[in-house]
């Protein structure tokens, strides 16, 4: 399943990377549900029925799907009330990266760690997400619905690593003080991996596109993106303008402003008030995207 010609990271970083997932390789593997999705959306002979089917086995995420569906995260002017329809309106590619948010908040929310709570986690994940997607609208992004569920995975990683590496983190957060750069380049010196090569991995086992792997991988260094340039951009903006944010920064206190540099908007193809409009957006769509997916 996974790319063998496009590599997450170098080849020792690579093994230490599989390594490490090998003990939670159970608890970080697509569930069923996200397998069988994948086989009928790329399927010619497979329907809104199928696919409705498939989902409705599951209440807790049929539920979870029609909330997302009558938020304002889509705001559409009628009521969606059965999955088919969610289908039709939303359509299929969108709909399945719908399931597989929904269903990597529940996976990873199964792994146990003491050195964050969930609750925080998740907020800045879901934020980072909103805001990737507003940006993404207004860069004129292919599908920018995707940068949602790269914003929401992009820190999987870390999750791994308080639960198999706690002392190393332990003592890494301390460094940090709430700046994830210092935490990122941290990692880099202690494990030469980071937590973003990590989901990166995970994003490719999950099937997610190959830019969405990319953006996710470089998000802390976006010049180094390939196919995804446009997108780790767009990835790295949104995280650290979240993390200013008191809603939905990455531990808990928000970090000082930072200055965007115009190199930086001309990699996104952006003006500077445009940002305005869509974190506007986000803080709108917030609360009720937190509640429907957590």
């Amino acid at each position: 399943m996974t790319r063998q010609n496009m590599p997450l990271a170098g080849e020792s970083s690579q093994e230490s990377i599989a390594e490490l997932l090998g003990d939670v390789e159970g608890l970080v593997s697509p569930p069923d549900v996200c397998l069988r999705l994948f086989e009928l959306i790329h399927s010619p002979s497979s329907g809104a029925k199928e696919i409705s089917g498939v989902v409705s086995v599951d209440p807790n995420l049929t539920t979870r799907l029609l909330r997302m569906a009558n938020s304002s995260f889509y705001n559409f002017s009628r009521k969606i009330d059965t999955i088919s329809r969610a289908v039709t309106v939303i359509g299929n590619a969108e709909l399945y990266q719908l399931v597989l948010s929904i269903s990597a908040v529940k996976t990873f929310n199964t792994i146990p760690n003491e050195l964050v709570t969930m609750e925080t986690f998740w907020r800045h994940s879901v934020y980072t997400g909103l805001l990737a997607r507003g940006i993404a609208v207004r860069a004129n992004v292919l599908h920018p619905e995707r940068l949602f569920v790269a914003g929401l995975m992009h820190d999987i990683g870390s999750i791994i690593l308080y639960h198999q590496r706690p002392d190393a983190m332990r003592d890494i957060l301390l460094v940090a003080e709430g700046d994830e750069e210092v935490l990122y380049q941290a990692e880099l010196e202690r494990f030469h991996f980071s937590h973003a090569s990590i989901a990166g991995h995970l994003m490719d086992q999950w099937q997610l596109p190959e830019e969405l792997v990319e953006a996710v991988k470089w998000h802390h260094d976006p010049q180094h993106a390939d196919v995804a340039r446009k997108e780790a951009h767009i990835l790295y903006l949104a995280n650290h303008l979240v993390n200013e944010s008191e809603q939905g920064n990455f531990m808990g206190s928000p970090k000082a402003e930072i200055q965007i540099s115009q190199v930086m908007l001309g990699e996104i193809g952006l003006k500077e008030d445009e940002l305005f409009f869509a974190f506007e957006e986000a803080a709108e769509q917030f609360p009720v995207t937190l509640q429907a997916l957590i």
